[in-house]
C-alpha cells in the first residue's frame, strides 16, 4: 500500500501558518472549550500531525501544509486575500425627508473582513439621495466611512434624529447605551449586569424598539445571573457575598438550559425599557420565567390608554431545543402593558382592573408560530409570519405564511382575535407563479404610503426576489426583474421608493433605487436604476477573473418519480451552473456543492468562497435538491425520511446532467458541502465511489446515531429519519431499533466503500453536529487506507464564520481540490 498520510490540525491562526477568510454557504441562522483531541502521545501546543510516511520531508514547511503544494498556498491565499477584501452592505435606513419631498438622509451599515484582528470591521456611510421630476435619482456620498468600533448594534430613532448605539461588554463590565444627535452624543448609560446583562443582537431574539415620542426605547437582554454559592475555607457560606471577597470563590450552582448551537452561556432573554432621558430601566414585570422573549416593538398608543409591548415568546417549561436555524420551535405572539406609560385613565381604574391590565396576552393562541409581527401605519392591524407548516410537521424550516389580526381602537389586546390568512402555505404552485412564502428578515418599516402593501425579500426557486404584498387583499406582485436570474434583497424603503441590492454568482453586490412606474389592476410595472456607490468596491484582478465567467440556472428533472406522492415531489428541481465562458477544447473540473439544512436554499446571490473556488479554474453545480426553500411545501415535504436516498439520488441526476450535457469530465468531479451538505457529500462518496476525484466536508452529519445523544436538536434526527412520523417518535431515550435505522441512514453505513480523498474542517465548539461525529468517521477512514487530513478549529462553532478560519477553510479546501482534482 502506498504510504499514508493523516494530517490533524487544531488551528488558532499561527502568523507562520496562513492568511484570510470568508464565511461558509453551503446552509442557509460556547460553553467552556473543548479540548482538541489528539492522536499523540506527545502533547503539543497549538497544532497535531499524524503520519505514516516512511521518509521525512526534504524542508521544513508549516504544519499541515505539503511541501509539493506550498506554491499553490502562497498564490490561491493572495487571491482569496483580494476576494475577502469586498464589503458588503448589512442594513440601511432612510429618513428625514425635505419638506419639499424630493430628497432623504439615508444610513448604510457596511461591514469588512479584518483578518489581523478576527472580526469585521463594521462603518457607517452616509448619503443625501435626491430626486427630480423625470425619476432620476442621485446619491450624494459623504466622503469617507465611519468605523464603529466595538459597536455591538446601532439603531436610528424612527424620525432620524437620533441614534442608539449599543456596545455589549467581552466581560463583567456594565452594558453602554449611547444617544446620538445631530452632531454629538447626548446621552451615556452604563447599565450593570445586575439589572441585565448583554443586548441580544442576533438576529431572532433580537429586539430593539423606540416608542412614538422617542423617550423611550424597548429592548431584549440576558437576564441578571442568579446568584451562586460561596465557598471560603470553612466550606459554603450562607447569605450573598462579593465576588472577589478575599478568602471565597464563587461555584457554579445548578446548570441550567440553553437554546443551543451560537446560544451556550446565554440563559434567559427578557424584556427591558430605558427611559432616555433619565436613564432608568425597567424590567417588564407579568412575563411568565418559561417564556423567552423576543422581537419587542411599541403597540399603536390609544389617548387616554395604557401602552403596551407586542413580543415574540417561546415556550421552555421542559428541555430547551436548539432555536438557530429552526423554525419548529413553538412561539405566540403576546402583548404586555409596557413600563412607564401609566396613563390617567389607569389611575382611575380599580386595582383588580390594574392587576388584570398587567396579564400578559397571548394574541395567537389559535396558531403554533408567530414571528417578526409589525403594526400597519394606522395601526388598524398587526401583521406577523408564522412557521406553523415547520412546527406541525417537524421539518426545522419550512414554507412560511402569512396573517394579520384587528388591534382594538381602544389599545387593550384581546386574546380571542380573529387571525386571518393574508398569504397561506403554498403546497405546489403552477410553473411560473409563486412558489410560497420564505423569508428570513422583515424591515422594521416595511410598508409603502397605502398603508396596506409590504415590501418583502424571499426566496424564489434558485433566487431571492423582492415582493409586494397586499395585507388585505392578499396580493402578491413581483417586484425585482424576473428575467435575468439574479438575486435581490431590500435594504430599505425610501418613501413609496426601493434601495436594494442585487447580485449573481459572478456579479459583486450593485445598488439599485426602484420606483412604482405604473399600477393597474393587472400587475405593478416597477423601474430600476443603478446607484452608483463607493460600496462594495474589488480590484481589477477579481473583476477580470468575474468577467470571464457565466452562469445559469438549470432544471433538473426527476429521474424515477414512481416513489412521489405528491405533485410537488415530481417537479424538476434545480441547479446553479457556474462555468467558463471560453470556448476550449477540454471542460474545467467541476465542483458540487452541496447546501446544508437540508430545508435551506443556494440563491444565486454573490458568494466570496465560491466566487473564489469559480476564479481558480472550477465549474460549480450548485444543487437546490428536493427538500429545499423556494419549491413549495410539497417538494420540501417529500425529503423527510428519504434523506441519504432521494437527496443523493437527485444530486447524482443533476451531475449527470451536465456530464449528458457535454459540461463536465466524468474524471474531474470534486463534492463539497457542510452539515447536511457535508452528510450528503460523504454519502456520496460512499454509495457513488468511482464519481467524485476528491471531497471536503464541513462539519458534516456522518453517524446520525451518534449525533442523536449530543446534538442540540436530537428531534431533527427523528424527523429527516422517520418523516412524518419522526415528530412522535422522538425521544431522548432511542431504542436500539431505531438506533439502527437512524444508523443505516447515515454515510457511516457505506464507510467501507469510500476511497475518494477528504478534508474534514471541523469546529470544536459546534453544538449542532458535534465534532466527534466527523473525527470519528474521518478515523475510520483513515484506519481503511483512504487519504484524509482534518482541521479542527478550536474556537469555532457549527458555521466556521470566525474570519480566520474560514479563510484557511477555504484556502485549504481549494489547495485540496487542486492537488487530487487536476
Amino acid at each position: 500500500m502506498a504510504s499514508l498520510r493523516m494530517t490533524i490540525i487544531t488551528s488558532d491562526w499561527c502568523v507562520s501558518s496562513l492568511l484570510a477568510r470568508f464565511p461558509p454557504s453551503f446552509s442557509a441562522r460556547r460553553s467552556t472549550p473543548l479540548r482538541p483531541f489528539s492522536l499523540s502521545t506527545r502533547s503539543l501546543p497549538t497544532s497535531l500531525v499524524m503520519a505514516s510516511c516512511g521518509s521525512s520531508s526534504m524542508k521544513e514547511v508549516p504544519l499541515g501544509i505539503d511541501p509539493a503544494m506550498e506554491e499553490t498556498y502562497a498564490s490561491q491565499s493572495k487571491l482569496l486575500k483580494e476576494f475577502t477584501s469586498i464589503a458588503s452592505i448589512d442594513k440601511a435606513w432612510t429618513f428625514k425627508r425635505d419638506s419639499g419631498g424630493k430628497g432623504s438622509q439615508a444610513m448604510f451599515s457596511i461591514s469588512q473582513t479584518n483578518l489581523l484582528a478576527n472580526k469585521r470591521r463594521k462603518q457607517i456611510l452616509s448619503a443625501h439621495i435626491s430626486k427630480e421630476s423625470d425619476h432620476s435619482v442621485n446619491f450624494q456620498w459623504a466622503p469617507f466611512p465611519i468605523e464603529m468600533m466595538g459597536v455591538s448594534t446601532m439603531v436610528p430613532s424612527p424620525s432620524g434624529s437620533k441614534l442608539l448605539v449599543v456596545r455589549n461588554p467581552e466581560n463583567e463590565s456594565p452594558t453602554q447605551f449611547e444617544i446620538w444627535g445631530p452632531s454629538q452624543l447626548e446621552k451615556e448609560f452604563n447599565v450593570p449586569q445586575s439589572v441585565h446583562g448583554s443586548v441580544y443582537t442576533d438576529g431572532w431574539f433580537e429586539g430593539i424598539s423606540w416608542n412614538s415620542d422617542e423617550t423611550l426605547i424597548a429592548y431584549v437582554a440576558e437576564e441578571p445571573s442568579p446568584s451562586k454559592p460561596t465557598f471560603g475555607g470553612s466550606g459554603y457560606k450562607k447569605g450573598d457575598s462579593a465576588d472577589k471577597e478575599s478568602g471565597s470563590w464563587k461555584g457554579l450552582g445548578e446548570w441550567e438550559e440553553h437554546w443551543g448551537e451560537t446560544y451556550a452561556g446565554k440563559r434567559q432573554p427578557a424584556l427591558f425599557v430605558i427611559n432616555i432621558e433619565s436613564g432608568e430601566v425597567h424590567a417588564v414585570e407579568g412575563i411568565s420565567k418559561s417564556l423567552s422573549i423576543g422581537q419587542v416593538i411599541w403597540a399603536p398608543l390609544a389617548e387616554g390608554f395604557s401602552q403596551y409591548l407586542v413580543f415574540v415568546g417561546w415556550s421552555s417549561e421542559t428541555r430547551k431545543l436548539g432555536i438557530k436555524y429552526c423554525y419548529n420551535r413553538p412561539c405566540a405572539l403576546y402583548a404586555v402593558r409596557a413600563p412607564f406609560c401609566e396613563s390617567k385613565a389607569n389611575e382611575l381604574q380599580s386595582n383588580s382592573n390594574v392587576n388584570e391590565d398587567s396579564t400578559v396576552v397571548n394574541l395567537t393562541q389559535s396558531i403554533s408560530s408567530a414571528f417578526f409581527p409589525r403594526f400597519s401605519p394606522d395601526g388598524k392591524f398587526l401583521v406577523f409570519l408564522s412557521a406553523k407548516s415547520s412546527v406541525d410537521s417537524g421539518a426545522h424550516s419550512a414554507t412560511d405564511s402569512l396573517h394579520r389580526i384587528a388591534w382594538p381602537t381602544d389599545g387593550k389586546p384581546c386574546p380571542s382575535a380573529n387571525i386571518v390568512d393574508v398569504i397561506p402555505v403554498m403546497m405546489c404552485a403552477e410553473d411560473g407563479y409563486f412558489p410560497g412564502l420564505y423569508c428570513s428578515s422583515i424591515l422594521s418599516n416595511p410598508w409603502l404610503s397605502d398603508g396596506c402593501t409590504m415590501i418583502l425579500s424571499s426566496a424564489w426557486h434558485s433566487t431571492q426576489v423582492i415582493l409586494s404584498v397586499d395585507v388585505l387583499s392578499g396580493n402578491v406582485s413581483h417586484v425585482s426583474p424576473n428575467d435575468s436570474g439574479f438575486s435581490w434583497n431590500v435594504l430599505t424603503l425610501d418613501g413609496d421608493n426601493i434601495v436594494a441590492v442585487c447580485s449573481s454568482p459572478i456579479d459583486i453586490p450593485e445598488m439599485k433605487y426602484g420606483w412604482l412606474a405604473e399600477k393597474t389592476t393587472a400587475s405593478d410595472s416597477w423601474s430600476w436604476l443603478d446607484v452608483s456607490n463607493p460600496i462594495p468596491r474589488c480590484s481589477e484582478k477579481i473583476r477580470s477573473l468575474l468577467s470571464s465567467l457565466q452562469f445559469s440556472i438549470m432544471k433538473i428533472p426527476v429521474k424515477d418519480v414512481s416513489d412521489c406522492l405528491t405533485k410537488g415531489s415530481r417537479k424538476p428541481f434545480e441547479a446553479i451552473f457556474v462555468s467558463s465562458n471560453k470556448k476550449n477544447d477540454t471542460c474545467d473540473p467541476l465542483i458540487v456543492v452541496l447546501h446544508g439544512g437540508p430545508h435551506s436554499v443556494s440563491s444565486s446571490s454573490f458568494s466570496k468562497n465560491l466566487a473564489f473556488l469559480s476564479s481558480l479554474g472550477y465549474s460549480l453545480l450548485i444543487v437546490n435538491y428536493r427538500g429545499s426553500l423556494g419549491f413549495g411545501e410539497e417538494a420540501l415535504q417529500s425529503l423527510p425520511g428519504k434523506i441519504g436516498s432521494q437527496d443523493v439520488n437527485d444530486v447524482l441526476t443533476a451531475i449527470d446532467h451536465v456530464i449528458d450535457m457535454g459540461l463536465c469530465d466524468p474524471s474531474k468531479i470534486a463534492v463539497v458541502g457542510g452539515s447536511h451538505g457535508g452528510f450528503l457529500t460523504s454519502h456520496l462518496i460512499g454509495q457513488a465511489p468511482d464519481k467524485f476525484a476528491v471531497a471536503a466536508v464541513r462539519n458534516p452529519v456522518c453517524n446520525l446515531a451518534l449525533m442523536v445523544g449530543t446534538t442540540d436538536i436530537p428531534d431533527w434526527c427523528f424527523v429527516e429519519a422517520y418523516g412524518s412520523q419522526g415528530k412522535d417518535s422522538f425521544t431522548e431515550a432511542p431504542s436500539a431499533e431505531q438506533l439502527t435505522l437512524l444508523h443505516s441512514k447515515s454515510p457511516v453505513s457505506h464507510i467501507h466503500k469510500v476511497k475518494t480523498p477528504t478534508l474534514f474542517l471541523l469546529g470544536a465548539q459546534d453544538l449542532r453536529v458535534p465534532v466527534s461525529n466527523g473525527l470519528h468517521y474521518a478515523r475510520e477512514l483513515k484506519e481503511r487506507g483512504v487519504e484524509v487530513k482534518v482541521i479542527i478549529f478550536p474556537n469555532d462553532v457549527h458555521a466556521i464564520e470566525r474570519p480566520q478560519s474560514d479563510f484557511e477553510s477555504f484556502l485549504n479546501i481549494g489547495v485540496w481540490f487542486k492537488k487530487y482534482c487536476e
